[in-house]
Protein backbone atom coordinates (compact mmCIF):
# COMPACT_ATOMS: atom_id res chain seq x y z
CA UNK A 1 0.00 0.00 0.00
CA UNK A 2 1.40 3.36 -0.99
CA UNK A 3 0.75 5.38 2.13
CA UNK A 4 0.33 8.66 0.32
CA UNK A 5 -2.76 10.86 0.20
CA UNK A 6 -4.12 11.38 -3.32
CA UNK A 7 -5.49 14.83 -2.42
CA UNK A 8 -2.96 16.48 -0.12
CA UNK A 9 0.13 14.44 -1.01
CA UNK A 10 0.82 13.58 2.62
CA UNK A 11 3.37 10.80 3.04
CA UNK A 12 5.13 9.09 5.96
CA UNK A 13 7.50 11.29 7.96
CA UNK A 14 10.65 10.19 9.73
CA UNK A 15 12.32 11.10 12.96
CA UNK A 16 13.70 9.71 16.18
CA UNK A 17 12.22 7.67 18.99
CA UNK A 18 13.77 9.23 22.09
CA UNK A 19 13.79 7.14 25.25
CA UNK A 20 13.92 8.38 28.83
CA UNK A 21 17.68 7.70 28.77
CA UNK A 22 17.90 9.87 25.63
CA UNK A 23 18.70 6.92 23.37
CA UNK A 24 17.63 7.61 19.82
CA UNK A 25 16.57 5.24 17.06
CA UNK A 26 15.05 6.08 13.71
CA UNK A 27 11.37 5.48 13.09
CA UNK A 28 8.61 6.46 10.69
CA UNK A 29 5.17 7.86 11.32
CA UNK A 30 2.63 6.61 8.82
CA UNK A 31 -0.23 8.65 7.40
CA UNK A 32 -3.81 7.75 8.31
CA UNK A 33 -5.12 7.03 4.82
CA UNK A 34 -8.33 5.29 3.83
CA UNK A 35 -9.19 3.70 0.50
CA UNK A 36 -12.32 5.50 -0.72
CA UNK A 37 -14.15 6.12 -3.97
CA UNK A 38 -14.08 9.77 -4.96
CA UNK A 39 -14.83 11.74 -8.09
CA UNK A 40 -11.71 12.41 -10.17
CA UNK A 41 -12.38 14.40 -13.35
CA UNK A 42 -16.07 13.53 -13.07
CA UNK A 43 -15.47 9.77 -12.85
CA UNK A 44 -15.41 7.60 -9.73
CA UNK A 45 -12.00 6.34 -8.78
CA UNK A 46 -10.79 4.28 -5.80
CA UNK A 47 -7.81 6.05 -4.21
CA UNK A 48 -6.13 6.53 -0.84
CA UNK A 49 -7.18 9.74 0.93
CA UNK A 50 -6.04 11.01 4.33
CA UNK A 51 -8.66 11.28 7.04
CA UNK A 52 -7.86 14.99 7.42
CA UNK A 53 -8.86 15.58 3.79
CA UNK A 54 -12.02 13.52 4.26
CA UNK A 55 -13.11 15.37 7.38
CA UNK A 56 -12.45 18.82 5.93
CA UNK A 57 -14.63 18.10 2.89
CA UNK A 58 -11.90 18.47 0.28
CA UNK A 59 -13.25 15.43 -1.62
CA UNK A 60 -16.72 14.26 -2.61
CA UNK A 61 -17.33 10.59 -1.94
CA UNK A 62 -19.29 8.50 -4.38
Amino acid sequence: MARRCFVSGKKPSTGNNVSHANNRNRRTWGVNVQKVRILVNGKPKRVYVSTRALKSGKVTRV
